[in-house]
């Protein structure tokens, strides 16, 4: 499957949303052809580079595991400035990249079968509340609030959501998204919350 790729200096999980600034001719380029067909694009945390392009520096590098993304809304208030809501579906590895001559990166990808629903171990219902705080005090319309359903009961789900709006590098968000195993990743989480105290008590 090749697909356009947008490297980003943010990460996007399946089921988040992406607020997002287009105003390069290359990625206005895509962004037309992705809405025409309800085409889908890649986000790539940058492993190496920058997010604009300018004149002598080489393209983004982007790292092997990004997410599919679709645009859930899109505006343009500002002539030449696009600005979208990108929602993110699953993930996928990069087997190879190249750069065309308009400076789009694109990619040959291999998609990350989604996990299966997977109930919350007990020692981890101390997250549910939590993350429940802070969905209800987002705004359902928020550019950054997550896409529904809502799966509070969903170890993936509930992982992926605490992965976007922990205040961690993006270097850690990266981790957190290449974790095939949702235990795995809820208990990381569990552990760095625990030691900021801010588990509450059930």
């Amino acid at each position: 499957m090749i697909i356009p790729l947008f490297p980003l200096q943010s990460v996007l999980f399946p089921g988040g949303r992406l607020p997002m600034r287009i105003f390069e001719q290359r990625y206005m380029d895509m962004a037309k052809v992705c809405l025409k067909e309800s085409a889908s694009f890649g986000i790539c945390l940058i492993a190496k580079g920058e997010e604009v392009a300018a004149p002598g520096l080489k393209p983004a590098e982007p790292h092997a595991v990004g997410t599919l993304a679709h645009i859930a809304d899109w505006d343009m208030q500002q002539l030449g400035v696009l600005d979208i809501i990108a929602q993110g579906g699953e993930r996928f590895r990069l087997q190879r990249h190249w750069v065309e001559d308009s400076g789009l990166l694109r990619g040959e990808i291999e998609p990350i079968a989604t996990p299966a629903i997977m109930p919350i171990p007990g020692a981890y219902a101390r997250l549910v509340p939590l993350l429940r705080a802070i969905v209800e005090d987002m705004a359902a319309d928020a550019p950054h609030a997550p896409a529904l359903p809502h799966r509070f009961f969903d170890a993936g789900w509930l992982g992926m959501r605490y992965a976007e709006v922990l205040p961690i590098p993006n270097a850690a968000k990266q981790k957190l998204l290449e974790m095939d195993d949702s235990i795995d990743r809820l208990e990381i989480i569990y552990r760095f919350l625990e030691s900021k105290g801010l588990l509450p008590d059930l």
